[in-house]
């Protein structure tokens, strides 16, 4: 059962599970493409409608985040874990739109950058790894050429993270080089497509804050004193600064720990929280992160000038994802502004 720890929920939080909703999971479809909107769009449909356009149902497109600057989009699919896999259908869709960009303004390996695989409700690890392995099994057979690598719940029996098979994959690099990759499925990464990594774990929110200085150093130096390895780091958070629209972007995958809904010194409020089969995990609010580098970078005389959540909390992906299946709204990134929630 996947339940928020918070007092005074939202109606959304409230709303009675379905069958089908005690199921529940996201995926979080990252593409390298933000600048061609029509391209991103076609893929995220491909997860809902049929070659011959015909309505699957019981899947949803949430949303889709689009950043023109890094050429990166976030499309969040939601879906009982029977049909999850119906996001193999997006994928293979953006290896024939999207080709891997000769210089990413965002860090990537992939067309198909990533593809995690997080538990909404009722929804185990092994089930969740399963479809995710099944999805990666899959793209590397129906696309020749494709290649991929697992982590997280997927990545049986070591189980590494995404951070660490991204550093041992060379994700970090500044220039790529994928002759001495060794992809879990797939040959050889190759250019037109690059490697994708395919996942399954507690669900990761983005938190990008934007300060108002071009000095990547002075991001850097935020970033070093914030992520979770650092001596008074913040549990789950890892963190890249990187230049972004004439500003520099703290951009910090957001990781659910395992662990209660303590207070944090500096703040005091409960974090947020869930349980997936009975363990007990929560994330990092954006509010803190904010909060911090605010303080880190005031200290040197540069101000805090946005906070953006890529999607959502696990909360609301949830909730929005009941509303979304049980009044069979496939399209909700358009229309969420006029459904009545």
């Amino acid at each position: 059962m996947f339940q928020s720890c918070l007092l005074g929920s939202s109606s959304r939080g409230n709303m009675t599970m379905s069958s089908r909703g005690s199921r529940l999971v996201a995926c979080l479809l990252n593409v390298s493409e933000a600048r061609r909107k029509d391209v991103v769009e076609t893929v995220a449909r491909s997860a809902l409608y049929n070659a011959e356009g015909v309505r699957r149902e019981g899947t949803a497109v949430l949303n889709i985040f689009n950043d023109h600057d890094y050429n990166r989009s976030v499309i969040t699919i939601v879906a009982g874990i029977d049909s999850i896999r119906r996001v193999l259908s997006a994928c293979e869709r953006a290896c024939g739109l999207i080709d891997m960009p000769p210089t990413p303004g965002h860090p990537c390996m992939g067309a198909v950058d990533l593809v995690p695989i997080y538990p909404l409700g009722g929804t185990g690890r092994r089930t969740c790894a399963t479809a995710a392995r099944a999805v990666a099994e899959g793209l590397t057979e129906r696309v020749p050429g494709t290649s991929a690598f697992l982590f997280g719940w997927a990545d049986a029996p070591r189980h590494r993270g995404l951070a660490q098979r991204r550093r041992e994959m060379g994700w970090f690099r500044k220039t790529r080089d994928t002759r001495d990759i060794r992809p879990d499925m797939g040959p050889q990464p190759r250019q037109r497509f690059g490697l994708t990594g395919v996942g399954a774990g507690p669900y990761v929110t983005n938190c990008n804050v934007t300060i108002d200085t071009r000095d990547v150093a002075v991001g850097r130096g935020i970033a070093a004193a914030i992520r979770e390895s650092a001596p008074g780091g913040l549990p789950g958070v890892q963190v890249l600064a990187l230049p972004h629209e004439g500003a520099v972007e703290i951009a910090c995958n957001v990781e659910s720990v395992k662990g209660s809904p303590t207070g944090d010194t500096d703040a005091g409020d409960p974090w947020p929280c869930f349980s997936i089969g009975g363990q007990l995990y929560r994330h990092a609010p954006a509010s803190l992160i904010t909060a911090r580098v605010a303080q880190l970078a005031g200290g040197q005389g540069v101000a805090v000038t946005g906070t953006a959540l890529v999607g959502f909390t696990p909360q609301e992906c949830r909730g929005l994802a009941e509303l979304a299946l049980s009044r069979g709204i496939a399209e909700f990134w358009k229309e969420q502004r006029r459904v009545r929630m």
